[in-house]
């Protein structure tokens, strides 16, 4: 059985159910790979919903306005109804695709539409890592039958994969995001950002409002941080109203060390990142992945994380980077002390990250995605994702990627 990636160019419709008004890590991976797919000749339209005064490449079509809807600790914008669904059904008769790839088919958004309307090979990839949903519990039965109709199912961590397995059935192939790794590694530091051996930066990227973000838990570090290192500064990036008051409360001590720099460009963030002394992640759960986990290894700066699953595994087992108790402030502030206070411990987490940060590039993960892509076309009998041979091709095509298929 061949692995290659198919013979010809294909026209392949990618669907992003959540809104590039305030694009998140679906839309990202959905726009990368759309990218990565054209790179290698191949035709792409990507159908999301975006206002229509939101700039979008030239790839995307719109499918209008959305609805906010609180979904697995954050609030996700959706297009659902009559006029989304004549929107999708109208891009599909346009778009004639090979193949068309729904990302979150599960959640009632355009994604669900196309499953609904589409004929032909579908692959679908689910990104969501939850230990118990309600939502998924009262959208399986009116996707039930639907989700029979796809013809490939792929999980972006084993995480996810197990939410899938236990909520909706099946089983699926586990292929990672995508990073472009050599745009991070080029990335020039900003002198603003860049810390010095007495006044040492740590970055934190995420949306303020949401508390399982943890820049709650961050902050609750601060302090104690301080106290060892008296010249450390925080960077805090990204979108919410509360990031303000949440910094104020935590006392004036705090806040003296904590920079708000607001929603950053994707330039903005791969300057911060190579700039940091260290980049913190101190999610408390809902994350299947951790992206940013990967752009910032990418960019050759040290990762303390929270020892969530999916972070533990991106970062091999903490070799690629220095895990802390989730939740736990004070053992982020021990953990945060020890890292920038030791350059041996940054630099032997660069190293390790360095080396297993290569099977996230896109030009991996887009051989992984093409290979899954000509076993849809072809038509095979058993779906992929519960065909063993497929999922013993895909492991020979990840090499080492340790814990991320099982």
């Amino acid at each position: 059985m061949s692995a290659s990636p198919p013979s010809r160019a294909l026209r392949v419709g990618v669907v992003c159910p959540y809104s590039f008004d305030h694009p998140g890590g679906v839309q990202f991976h959905a726009r990368d790979l759309a990218e990565a797919l054209m790179a290698e000749g191949h035709e792409v339209s990507v159908l999301a919903p975006a206002g229509d005064d939101t700039p979008v490449p030239p790839y995307m079509v719109s499918a209008g306005r959305t609805l906010a809807v609180h979904y697995n600790g954050s609030v996700a914008r959706l297009a659902f109804g009559p006029v989304a669904a004549a929107r999708v059904r109208k891009w599909l008769e346009a778009g004639q695709f090979d193949v068309l790839h729904l990302h979150e088919p599960a959640v009632p958004s355009l994604s669900m539409l196309a499953l609904w309307i589409v004929e032909g090979p579908v692959v679908a990839t689910f990104h969501s890592s939850l230990v118990r949903s309600r939502s998924l519990q009262i959208a399986y039965p009116f996707v039930r039958q639907s989700l029979e109709k796809i013809t490939a199912r792929i999980a972006v961590s084993e995480d996810a994969r197990r939410t899938l397995v236990d909520h909706l059935g099946g089983d699926a192939v586990v292929i990672p995001n995508g990073v472009y790794v050599d745009r991070f590694a080029a990335a020039s530091a900003d002198p603003a950002w860049t810390g010095t051996p007495d006044r040492p930066t740590v970055a934190f990227l995420g949306r303020l409002d949401e508390p399982r973000k943890g820049l709650g838990v961050l902050l609750g570090a601060v302090e104690q941080v301080q106290r060892a290192v008296p010249g450390v500064r925080v960077l805090v990036a990204g979108g919410g109203e509360t990031g303000a008051e949440q910094v104020a409360a935590a006392g004036p001590g705090v806040a003296a060390a904590v920079e708000l720099l607001g929603t950053v460009s994707d330039e903005e963030k791969a300057r911060l990142l190579t700039s940091a002394d260290v980049y913190c992640a101190p999610q408390t759960g809902g994350e299947s992945f951790g992206i940013v986990l990967v752009e910032a290894m990418a960019a050759g700066t040290c990762v303390v994380a929270s020892d969530l699953g999916a972070f533990r595994r991106v970062l091999d087992d903490g070799a690629a980077g220095v895990l802390f108790h989730n939740g736990d402030s004070a053992d982020l502030a021990a953990t945060l002390v020890r890292v920038l206070t030791d350059p041996q411990v940054r630099a032997g987490a660069r190293a390790r990250a360095a080396e297993v940060v290569r099977r996230y590039d896109w030009s991996t993960v887009t051989a992984q995605v093409l290979a899954v892509y000509e076993m849809a076309v072809a038509g095979r009998d058993a779906p992929v994702g519960q065909d063993p041979s497929v999922l013993r091709l895909l492991r020979r095509g990840k090499g080492e990627g340790k814990g991320e298929a099982r």
